[in-house]
Parts: structure tokens; C-alpha cells; sequence
């Protein structure tokens, strides 16, 4: 939560905030997430506006996961935008579903929504340890990376297989 009392409802004043938060639990996708407690640093600017308070800035955050080719570990960091207008309870009209307008809680902005949604967006669907990453064989799980040269026998069509028997005999012979 985040104290807007300092703007008061003066349309165009401003104030600038940096402040370092834990990050919350379940912060990310399945292969690429924001650890539980990490620090998330927030530049933000807050800005009274007639309908409420408008919140801009970035948010850097510490991303962990694996990749989705190789399974390696993956380590990076990430600045997303933010940006969110949160609208004076006053006024809320009540036709207005409560996903759809993000509304201040007294004088309280709680960025937590916010964060969630700007880093989930800006997260890969599919993150990659390498750009080319070459993934792991899909006939025996090996690492491509580690053995670029792996490769396999083409496999035997079943139905040819008894002919593959007599051509082994064949050979056998001479």
C-alpha cells in the first residue's frame, strides 16, 4: 500500500516516489516467476488527477525459472512499465464493475494488482535460456547443447521390420 495523502485532491500536483518492496507470493507464470521476498524496486510518479490519483513508472524485478527447451536455470532481471488510474471512492459510479477501475482505499493505492498484471504481460510465454537454444532430443532427453553431434538410427517402420530381418541374414552369408 502506498500513501497518497501528500498529493491531496489538487488536480496536477505531483510527487515522485522510489522505494524498495518485497515481492509478493505467486508473482509470474510456471517456468519463469519473480522468487517469493525478492526485491522489487519501484520508481513511480503520482499524479492527482480530478477523477483520482494516476500512478506511472517502473518496476525492476529478479526473474528465475527454466527454460523451456533445455530445462537449464534460467537468471535475468526485467523492467516493466506501470501505469493505472486509481479513481476517489466518491467517485466510482455504481454501474462500474469492480475488475474493471482500480479504486484508492482511503488515501491507500495498493500496487500490488498493478505490479501483478504489468510483469505477468511482460513475462516470455516460452523463456529461453539462448536464443538459439537447441533444446534436448525427443527421442532420449539429452542435452543438445552439451552434444551437438547427438543423432539417432532412423527408425525401423514396424511393418518393414521383417524384411530389415532378412536383409541382416542376407548379409550374414556372404
Amino acid at each position: 500500500m502506498l500513501d497518497t495523502r501528500e498529493l491531496g485532491r489538487r488536480p496536477g500536483s505531483q510527487h515522485q516516489v522510489t522505494l524498495t518492496v518485497p515481492a509478493p507470493a505467486d508473482l509470474g507464470i510456471e517456468v519463469l516467476r519473480v522468487p517469493e521476498g525478492s526485491q522489487v524496486e519501484l520508481d513511480l510518479r503520482l499524479e492527482a488527477v480530478m477523477e483520482g490519483v494516476l500512478v506511472t513508472g517502473t518496476a525492476a524485478v529478479e526473474l528465475v525459472g527454466e527454460c523451456a527447451r533445455c530445462l537449464d536455470e534460467i537468471s535475468d532481471e526485467s523492467v516493466v512499465d506501470l501505469q493505472e488510474l486509481f479513481v476517489y471512492e466518491d467517485q466510482r459510479h455504481p454501474s462500474e464493475e469492480d475488475d474493471e477501475v482500480s479504486t484508492l482505499k482511503g488515501d491507500l493505492v495498493d500496487l500490488e494488482p498493478l505490479l501483478r498484471d504489468a510483469v505477468v504481460l511482460a513475462l516470455p510465454f516460452q523463456p529461453l535460456c539462448e536464443d538459439d537454444c537447441p533444446g534436448m532430443c525427443p527421442d532420449c532427453g539429452a542435452r543438445l547443447k552439451d552434444d551437438p553431434d547427438h543423432a539417432h538410427d532412423a527408425p525401423i517402420d514396424p511393418r518393414w521390420a521383417g524384411l530389415t530381418a532378412l536383409q541382416h541374414d542376407e548379409q550374414d552369408r556372404d
